[in-house]
């Protein structure tokens, strides 16, 4: 709880005990950008410095991803889980392909993962399907050895991820909203991206 509070996630109260720290609309656009930047590196890292195995293993959870996004036509939990297990996946076999320990530590205290799987409640399927082809735009630039292209692709799927997340937010009208009460629009399958 200590390492959490001096990270700012978490708040003591006196007589209350601990809770997590909410966080406004300006903290997760900052939160996006700084994770864009690096993760942007980490691809550049990755092209350059990962071995056949790790671009293989990158290829691979890459076409996880798009197999069950292309599967994904319901609107429990357990769907969404595993969608989001597998974004994990493949962002992580990305960072550690980039051989940079202080950076995967970096980037492990920067993703909010609670908010990445809430942002992923409230994905289309078409947006579940751009998140997929930006995984496979990325594995095939990183596999093909081009960093600035493997960043420049990185950071625009981030950043799309964002701009959903924002717009999810603003239409529930708060972050504590948007987290206590998420739900998809009418007719929209539950799906993916902070990343």
């Amino acid at each position: 709880l200590r390492m959490l509070q001096s990270e700012g996630l978490v708040t003591f109260h006196p007589n209350r005990g601990a809770a997590v720290r909410s966080l406004t609309m300006v903290e997760i656009a900052d939160m996006y950008e700084l994770r864009c930047r690096l993760e942007a590196m980490a691809s550049e890292c990755a092209a350059t410095r990962g071995t056949d195995k790790q671009l293989a293993g990158l290829a691979e959870a890459a076409a996880d991803f798009a197999a069950e996004a292309d599967q994904l036509t319901t609107r429990d939990a357990s769907a969404v889980r595993s969608i989001s297990h597998l974004n994990d996946i493949f962002h992580l076999r990305l960072i550690e392909a980039a051989h940079n320990d202080r950076l995967l530590q970096t980037l492990v205290r920067t993703v909010d993962h609670p908010l990445v799987f809430q942002s992923f409640v409230h994905f289309t399927q078409e947006e579940l399907q751009r998140s997929a082809l930006f995984h496979s735009l990325i594995a095939e630039a990183v596999g093909q050895h081009e960093p600035a292209r493997a960043g420049r692709l990185t950071h625009e799927h981030i950043n799309q991820g964002k701009d959903r997340l924002i717009r999810e937010i603003q239409r529930a009208g708060s972050v504590s909203a948007f987290y206590h009460g998420a739900t998809p629009p009418a007719g929209k399958p539950r799906s993916s991206a902070a990343s």
